[in-house]
C-alpha cells in the first residue's frame, strides 16, 4: 500500500537549498565574521569574480546580505550578512521537518567580571572616535557586564558628538563623560579583536602586537548625513540600532572562540 504524504512538499526549505551550495556556504561563513569586498571574497574562496558576484546576487535577492559603497573608495562595495535573518530562516527550516525541531537560539553567554588579566580585550576603531566606536565600546561594556575590556580610538580624533550621546542615552547608556583618543595610544597594547567600523580607518589600521583577530563592519559616518544635528540625528539612531544588533553576535562569537590573552 502506498503511503500518502502528510502534505504537499517540493523539497527542502528555500534557505537550506540556498545555503547548501558550497560557494554560497563559504560566502555566508566568511561574511558571518566580517564585512568583505568582492575582491577579498574572491581571494578567500579562490573563485573568479563573476562566479562570486553571481552567488552574492542570489544571497542578496533573498535578503540575507546587503551591500554598501565603501567610504574609502566609491568604486568598492562592502557586503554584510544579516545574522538575525539567517537565524530566523534556519529556525523555520527545522520546524518544516518537525515542529519539535524548530531551533531556538541558545541562551546568551553569561558574562561576569573576572580578574583583569584574564578578561577578553576588544578595540573599536573609526576615523574620529566621536560616535561609532564610542557607541560600540559602550554597548560591549554594558552587555558583557564588564567581562570584556572594550576600548575605542580614531585615526583623526574629534570631540564626542552630541548626537552619539543622545542616541545612547535613549538606550539607557551614558557616554557623555568619555574622551576621544588617537589609535596610537593603543599601539603597544594587546587585544583579542580589533574591529574597524569605518572603511577609511581600515585602510590605515596599524599592526597590533599578538596578531589580534581583525574584523570590519562597514558602517557609514552618521555625522556626514544632514547639515545640522537635528537633521543627522536619525543617522545616529540607525548606527545605534545596527550596533545593538551586531554586538550580541560578536560577544557570542568571542565567548565561544577566543581564549583571553594573558
Amino acid at each position: 500500500m502506498a503511503v500518502a504524504a502528510s502534505r504537499p512538499d517540493d523539497g527542502p526549505p528555500g534557505f537550506l537549498r540556498l545555503a547548501a551550495d558550497p560557494v554560497r556556504w563559504r560566502l555566508l561563513s566568511e561574511l558571518a565574521r566580517s564585512d568583505r569586498r568582492v575582491r577579498e571574497l574572491c581571494a578567500l574562496l579562490e573563485r573568479p569574480q563573476n562566479l562570486v558576484s553571481y552567488h552574492l546576487g542570489r544571497l542578496r535577492a533573498e535578503g540575507l546580505i546587503a551591500s554598501r559603497r565603501s567610504a574609502a573608495d566609491g568604486r568598492d562595495s562592502y557586503y554584510a550578512l544579516d545574522l538575525g535573518r539567517c537565524g530566523e530562516l534556519l529556525a523555520t527550516s527545522g520546524g518544516e521537518l518537525h515542529p519539535a525541531l524548530r531551533l531556538a537560539p541558545p541562551p546568551p553567554h553569561e558574562w561576569t567580571r573576572s580578574s583583569r588579566p584574564g578578561r577578553l580585550r576588544v578595540l573599536f576603531l573609526c576615523t574620529g572616535n566621536s560616535a561609532r566606536s564610542q557607541m560600540a565600546e559602550a554597548f560591549v561594556e554594558q552587555l558583557s557586564h564588564g567581562g570584556v575590556v572594550a576600548r575605542s580610538a580614531g585615526s583623526h580624533p574629534k570631540p564626542l558628538h552630541a548626537n552619539a550621546v543622545r542616541a545612547m542615552r535613549e538606550r539607557g547608556i551614558d557616554i557623555s563623560g568619555r574622551r576621544s583618543k588617537h589609535l596610537s595610544e593603543f599601539a603597544d597594547r594587546r587585544f583579542d579583536h580589533v574591529i574597524s567600523l569605518c572603511d577609511r580607518v581600515r585602510e590605515v589600521c596599524p599592526e597590533f602586537p599578538g596578531r589580534p583577530d581583525l574584523i570590519h563592519w562597514s558602517i557609514p559616518d552618521p555625522a556626514r548625513e544632514g547639515s545640522t544635528d537635528d537633521e543627522s540625528y536619525p543617522a545616529f539612531e540607525r548606527v545605534a540600532a545596527e550596533l545593538a544588533t551586531r554586538i550580541p553576535f560578536l560577544l557570542e562569537l568571542i565567548a565561544q572562540t577566543t581564549r583571553p590573552r594573558r
